[in-house]
């Protein structure tokens, strides 16, 4: 049987949200790894297995914004470098299976499907004038979203502090997982509806 990392099934897994099924792809893999087969394809990374999506967010250069007061600038310290992430990643998991003595693939698809917000606004131009408007995101959108956030999570949480970013994004999933509104990923999502519906 094929486990990722030789220690969590990927059997009796469940996505219940239906809209994100067809793009979370559970293939089984010991090493989420598939040297970019994918790229450059359109819509081909609904392929890419969940926690490489996962390992490929938290592959980034620093924001070089100010994200709740603090400027996160990391200088690319994960940039490139898939091995290290995907070792940060099975550490999380170690550190969250642990805590919550759950399978650490169903807690990150828990952590997925809570995160990931349904509206956004855009900006729309007419007669010279420009105004917000609410949209629908697509389910594909919503999962880079969603993902995006719990790797950014995991960075500014680490960032300067005695935490690495292991425990860092372990306790983001498990926080994310069980909807928690101590959570940046949820915390995100609630603030990205809520400028949508009062652009309605």
């Amino acid at each position: 049987m094929t486990m990722l990392f030789n220690k969590y099934e990927y059997t009796g897994l469940e996505v219940k949200d239906q809209s994100l099924k067809a793009y979370i792809s559970l293939r089984p893999l010991v090493i989420p790894h598939t040297h970019a087969r994918h790229a450059n394809k359109q819509f081909a990374k609904a392929k890419v297995n969940l926690v490489e999506r996962l390992a490929n967010k938290l592959m980034r250069g620093g924001t070089g914004g100010k994200l709740g007061g603090k400027l996160i600038r990391t200088k690319g310290a994960l940039q490139g470098k898939k091995l290290k992430v995907l070792n940060i990643i099975e550490q999380a998991f170690d550190a969250a299976a642990e805590k919550t003595k759950k399978n650490p693939i169903q807690l990150l698809i828990l952590a997925v499907e809570n995160s990931a917000p349904r509206e956004d606004v855009t900006r729309v131009r007419l007669g010279g004038v420009s105004y917000q408007v609410a949209v629908d995101i697509g389910a594909m959108r919503r999962l880079d979203l969603s993902l995006g956030n719990i790797a950014l999570a995991a960075l500014t949480s680490a960032f300067k502090k005695r935490d690495t970013v292991a425990l860092a994004l372990a306790n983001e999933i498990v926080l994310a997982s069980s909807n928690d509104q101590l959570s940046y990923s949820i915390k995100r999502k609630n603030e990205t509806e809520r400028m949508a519906r009062s652009a309605r």
